[in-house]
């Protein structure tokens, strides 16, 4: 019998001075069987990061032909596609080609051999931005896991500052290309 999803709650509190962007939004997020809960909780830091109110978690990690989180327009239009880790270069055409923008977030040190093996051939996406959070941030993640979580969000000058009430984790993107 397969295994079921994990079902985490999150409500986030975002104060994005950068963008102006201020809201509380309340998440269902399902944890795929083979999916990490490092993983789980960098996506969740890739929605504070771009939020928006069509900003939606996708089935992700199970489909091949969705992101794992991407924003549409009232048209159905996608409008911005993010992709964790390092895709083959097929998806990353594909992410170009079917939306306006298209982010990768690489969150460990083995996706920077990726990159490198990849710049050249994605240098010619002008929609694509790659950023990468340090080999650590995944792992620091971990204290805010629960499967109920009241987070509060702040990013000021490209830093992000994700805590509960007992932890705080820095994350600093780093951008590859673009962003």
């Amino acid at each position: 019998m397969a295994q079921k999803s994990t079902i985490y709650k999150a409500a986030l509190n975002i104060s994005d001075m950068d963008r102006g962007y201020y809201h509380d939004h309340h998440l269902t997020i399902a944890l795929h069987p083979s999916e990490t809960e490092e993983r789980m909780m960098v996506r969740l830091v890739a929605f504070a990061l771009f939020a928006d109110e069509y900003l939606a978690f996708t089935r992700g990690i199970s489909t091949d032909d969705e992101p794992d989180l991407w924003q549409k327009s009232m048209s159905d239009e996608i409008e911005l596609w993010i992709d964790l880790g390092a895709p083959d270069e097929k998806r990353v055409r594909k992410a170009c080609g079917r939306s306006k923008r298209a982010v990768i977030i690489l969150y460990h040190d083995k996706h920077l051999i990726w990159w490198q093996q990849n710049q050249h051939q994605l240098t010619r996406f002008e929609n694509l931005d790659i950023l990468q959070f340090e080999d650590s941030v995944a792992n620091d993640l971990l204290a805010l896991s629960q499967r109920s979580m009241q987070l509060q969000v702040t990013i000021q000058d490209g830093d992000l500052w994700i805590s509960d009430a007992e932890h705080t984790v820095l994350v600093k993107p780093k951008t590859l290309k673009g962003y």
